[in-house]
């Protein structure tokens, strides 16, 4: 490993020991749009990665290895390298990875639940005239 790599996980890591809030060091570590939607698919059991990419429609396999690379980094996924031809990779959560299942799971059903009132308040805002300040 690069010295510049190692001096930059060092202050990831000193980073992480300063935050102050508990919700900010979970978000530091689960943000982004694909790292909740890959740890939700691991919930179901072990993944190739073009199982992961095909079940994330969307994702580009670029933002795909970055996301699980720094999920196997924070110690989320453990990633299981066979030596055969064809390479055959597996992603997995690890016991720290699976301790966000019920966060996880209680995403999902909030937004399920929520996201018809997430519409109608997107709309009632779109239908509101601005104001405008500079009619004064």
């Amino acid at each position: 490993m690069a010295q510049t790599d190692r001096d930059a996980l060092v202050m990831l890591a000193q980073r992480r020991a300063e935050q102050p809030c508990g919700v900010e060091t979970t978000l530091s570590v689960i943000e982004g749009r694909w790292k909740p939607r890959i740890l939700f698919q691991l919930l179901e059991g072990t993944k190739r990665f073009s199982e992961l990419k095909r079940r994330l429609p969307g994702v580009t396999q670029r933002m795909l290895t970055l996301h699980v690379r720094e999920l196997e980094r924070d110690g989320l996924v453990h990633r299981e390298v066979y030596r055969e031809v064809p390479p055959k990779v597996e992603y997995s959560l690890t016991e720290m990875g699976r301790s966000l299942e019920p966060l996880l799971r209680f995403m999902s059903d909030w937004g399920h639940g929520n996201r018809a009132r997430l519409v109608s308040a997107i709309n009632r805002a779109a239908a509101i005239e601005p104001v405008d300040l500079a009619a004064d």
